[in-house]
């Protein structure tokens, strides 16, 4: 999955999709069309749901290239909070109608809906324990896919193949030092996926949610 593009790409796609280059939407989507699906099934747990929510972000994006300010991050990370946020406004929008019609619920033909009806008679203190799981868990995906390559390799070998330091040391051909620093770096940055998320309301001003 790719990284952070440079600034310089993202003003200057912000501007395509300003002048309404639907070549733009189509880099833009080539781009992050993975991450923003993986994100919202996180949330969703439902292929179409997320399928739905990617839909729906980059629709957002094409009609509202203005609402990113590259001041406060990168264009990923905006995709990525659009993503996050929609996904739970999906997931709470399901649950609503799951808790209104358990028996409608789950042959509703929204993939989410489904899953909610699937999931029918848990209180709302269970559903905000399933989004703080969920949004936790999608954090920690975009903070690892985030991360420079080294940092990721080390934490691979380390979490995904069971190697100790100096076994992740050897196969990088580092330094143990190093490969403890990289393992040190990259639990830092796992750590700050408890930390608290931007509101996860909808976007403001857009009538079908996002």
């Amino acid at each position: 999955m790719a990284t952070d593009a440079p600034p310089r790409w993202d003003r200057r796609m912000q501007q395509r999709l300003a002048r309404g280059e639907a070549a733009a939407l189509g880099e833009l989507y080539d781009r992050f069309a993975s991450l923003v699906h993986n994100l919202a099934h996180r949330v969703l747990e439902d292929d179409d749901a997320a399928d739905r929510v990617t839909r729906e972000v980059f629709g957002y994006a094409w009609e509202n290239p203005d609402a990113y300010d590259p001041r406060q991050g990168s264009l990923r990370s905006w995709i990525a909070t659009l993503a996050h946020r929609q996904a739970v406004h999906r997931l709470r929008e399901a649950e609503a109608r799951a808790a209104a019609d358990p028996a409608g619920a789950g042959t509703a033909g929204d993939g989410a809906a489904g899953a909610a009806g699937a999931r029918a008679g848990r209180t709302p203190e269970d559903i905000e324990e399933r989004i703080r799981e969920a949004s936790v868990a999608a954090r920690a995906d975009y903070i690892v896919t985030s991360m420079p390559a080294p940092l990721r390799a080390a934490l691979e070998l380390a979490y995904f193949d069971r190697r100790d330091y100096r076994q992740t040391a050897a196969e990088l051909g580092v330094t143990e030092d190093e490969a403890r620093r990289r393992l040190r770096l990259g639990l830092q940055l796992l750590s700050t996926a408890r930390a608290p998320l931007p509101d996860a309301g909808p976007p403001p001003g857009y009538g079908r949610a996002l």
